[in-house]
């Protein structure tokens, strides 16, 4: 009989980062620059202002701007463990094209949300890194420094902007870092730009597509230009797509590699191994329909789940978990390797002290 889990780790949420807050961490020559306000720190997702459009449509869903004390009083009114957060306007940071700004503005951002947010609870709440990829030896730096300083439990691959795709070598020493460090690194995605969705011009348009179309690029160069292959003890994270997209991707995936495996000279096995090597993870949302199916296809070690707060309200969370406890068609094994087993391992998070946090929260009810 399946034991039921300790807990729940949050795999992702997210801050809403402040240009005036972030400002105070900038390093020289940016430190007390203030002609810096004149453009906003991270460009823009895609164009569209969503609060605009959600205060038009009369569909708001963020409830406030949360701190880092709202983020403490999340994760204990939702009865999770822990959680892991990615920026917002840092999913962006593909755009940026200059390597000496993107440089500062990690270390800046870095040192924010270690500063405002981590330290409230630093057993509870765990930080991705932002590295400028726009230099790739500035980005390893970067990868140390908030590993070893900050406490980071992995690093951010943003899946649109940069001028090349995750395959491609020039990332390669940031790969060799990350897997000595042990650290994780998740493709995530949000901007619209360089996915052919430019045609489109309504957000319920853009979004339905961007976070898909994105990772599966990103997960289709990586995998035949043999970086799963290079690096066996690296972990890597396909975040806030949902997992739907993964069995028709794989499927494609390995009968292209069947025709034209000489295309492919670092990959030395099949893409669906890859898959299902227990080093690749993929975001699920609790109530997708076509989640049994990617459990059958490819086992119960790879997804995780995702609170998305603030991005969702936390009482819409706190529901979903509710009924994802009692859905039918997924096993309780399954349930509980997406809510704390893989989680753990993907972060590679300390079990022991999670399961003692897991305890605390449990008897506070």
């Amino acid at each position: 009989m399946t034991q039921k889990a300790p807990g729940l780790i949050d795999a992702d949420g997210h801050v809403f980062e402040s240009d005036r807050e972030i400002f105070e961490y900038l390093p020289e020559p940016y430190r007390g620059a203030t002609a810096l306000f004149s453009s906003p720190f991270f460009p823009t997702l895609d164009g569209f202002h969503r609060q605009a459009l959600r205060v038009r449509d009369g569909k708001g869903r963020i409830e406030n701007i949360p701190t880092g004390q709202d983020w403490v009083d999340f994760v204990e009114q939702a009865n999770i463990t822990l959680s892991v957060i990615f920026p917002t306007g840092g999913l962006s940071f593909g755009l940026i094209s200059d390597p000496e700004w993107a440089a500062a503005l990690a270390q800046a951002y870095n040192d924010w949300l270690y500063d405002r947010f981590l330290r409230l609870s630093p057993r509870r709440l765990k930080g991705m890194a932002l590295i400028p990829l726009q230099d790739p030896d500035r980005a390893v730096h970067e990868l140390r420094r908030a590993a070893g300083e900050l406490g980071m439990v992995g690093a951010i691959l943003p899946a649109v902007g940069l001028s090349e795709a995750f395959g491609h070598r020039m990332f390669w020493p940031v790969y060799e870092a990350a897997q000595d460090l042990g650290l994780l690194l998740a493709v995530h995605g949000a901007p619209g730009q360089g996915l052919g969705l430019d045609r489109l011009r309504r957000l319920i348009e853009v979004r339905t597509l961007t976070h898909p179309f994105s990772q599966m690029v990103q997960l289709t160069s990586m995998m035949f230009e043999g970086v799963f292959d290079a690096f066996p003890r690296l972990r890597f994270a396909f975040c806030e797509a949902g997992c739907g997209w993964l069995p028709y991707l794989v499927e494609r995936l390995d009968l292209e590699y069947s025709h034209r495996t000489a295309q492919a000279p670092g990959l030395k096995v099949r893409p669906s191994e890859h898959v299902r090597s227990g080093r690749i993870f993929v975001h699920t949302e609790l109530e997708e329909q076509g989640l049994a199916r990617v459990v059958a296809e490819f086992g119960e070690e790879l997804l995780f789940c995702a609170s998305d707060f603030p991005h969702e309200p936390r009482s819409e969370f706190i529901e979903a978990m509710e009924t994802f406890h009692d859905r039918r068609d997924i096993s309780e094994s399954a349930k509980r390797r997406i809510i704390w087993d893989n989680p753990i391992q993907m972060y590679a998070l300390d079990r022991v002290e999670a399961t003692e946090i897991a305890r605390t929260v449990g008897s506070k009810g």
